[in-house]
């Protein structure tokens, strides 16, 4: 979890979103290459579980500047002591935290308002034949999603149950 430091006026308030010199001190992956926004029009939307494959597996920077997401990350690491183990919490404009997500990882979302808006800054470029997935409500991990009448893509809830 990233918070920001608020320098706030009158006005509202000014806070740097990035740092490379902060994220290297913090033995993070720094070089962000491509930036994307998901727009959202309704409440329930869940985009996810997804990742890419090496050599093109990305860290992610992920920021809700409109709305509100119930944001979650899955350990893909087979050699990470945290393996198929989940964190998740709710970022939003009001806010404003971000949640870095370290290579190896599934990433998906939630909208929890209407016309939700995340932003992404990713450390690799987008590579459709390395992109992969794995299913939002998959046993072997035990999310536990917000209720709510969801939209998801075809492709999202048809991944296969989850092989080590």
């Amino acid at each position: 979890m990233i918070d920001l430091e608020k320098y706030a006026d009158r006005r509202g308030f000014f806070a740097r979103t990035y740092c490379k010199r902060e994220f290297d001190s913090h033995g993070l992956n720094s070089e962000f290459v491509q930036c994307n926004t998901s727009f959202n029009e309704r409440k329930g939307t869940l985009r996810g579980m997804h990742f890419q494959i090496p050599p093109y597996q990305e860290a992610k920077l992920i920021r809700c500047i409109r709305g509100t997401i119930y944001d979650v990350i899955v350990d893909l690491r087979p050699d990470s002591k945290t393996f198929k183990r989940h964190f998740a919490t709710e970022l939003s404009s009001e806010n404003g935290r971000m949640l870095y997500v370290p290579p190896g990882f599934a990433h998906g979302f939630q909208t929890l308002e209407d016309k939700t808006e995340v932003f992404y800054q990713m450390s690799q470029f987008y590579s459709s034949e390395h992109s992969r997935g794995v299913r939002w409500n998959d046993p072997a991990f035990g999310i536990e999603w917000p209720a709510a009448e969801r939209t998801i893509l075809d492709r999202d809830q048809s991944y296969p149950d989850f092989v080590d």
